[in-house]
């Protein structure tokens, strides 16, 4: 688990510092011109939930996020020692580590994969919807 938190938070942390150095805020850049504007990274700033919900209530989302932090580090000892269930846990650590680390430092989260029909999100969103998938999964797939 903590491998996996501490690869989404580098790769988060990185790829928001490459966007916000190399793009105003605002800018699209279109990488991958072949898929005809499907997807481009938009440097924009988010001080509220997912997809911009609730917005200046920075404060209540680092307090949201300090919680789950500390209770995924102390209730991954007392969980099943499976794969699906350290690695979403892993994930879900990484990416609210991720977006916990910007509110502090910028009163805001930077965000930047544009799918133009979705509203602009970044890898440690990414990583807590997977690990939540993940984690889902494992509760209802049921044992025999």
């Amino acid at each position: 688990m903590p491998g996996i938190a501490l690869l989404v938070l580098g790769i988060d942390q990185l790829s928001k510092r490459l966007v916000s150095s190399h793009l105003s805020l605002g800018e699209p850049w279109n990488p991958i011109a072949r898929l005809g504007g499907l997807v481009s990274l938009t440097y924009v700033t988010n001080t509220g939930a997912a997809f911009g919900l609730f917005p200046d209530r920075s404060l209540f989302f680092i307090a949201i996020a300090v919680i789950v932090v500390i209770a995924i580090l102390i209730y991954h000892r007392h969980l099943p020692d499976e794969a699906l269930v350290r690695a979403s846990l892993g994930l879900q650590l990484g990416g609210a580590l991720g977006n916990l680390i910007d509110r502090l430092r910028y009163g805001y989260v930077i965000d930047f994969i544009d799918f133009k029909v979705w509203p602009v999100f970044n890898l440690a969103d990414s990583a807590i919807v997977v690990g939540v998938a993940v984690l889902g999964y494992y509760l209802l797939r049921g044992r025999d």
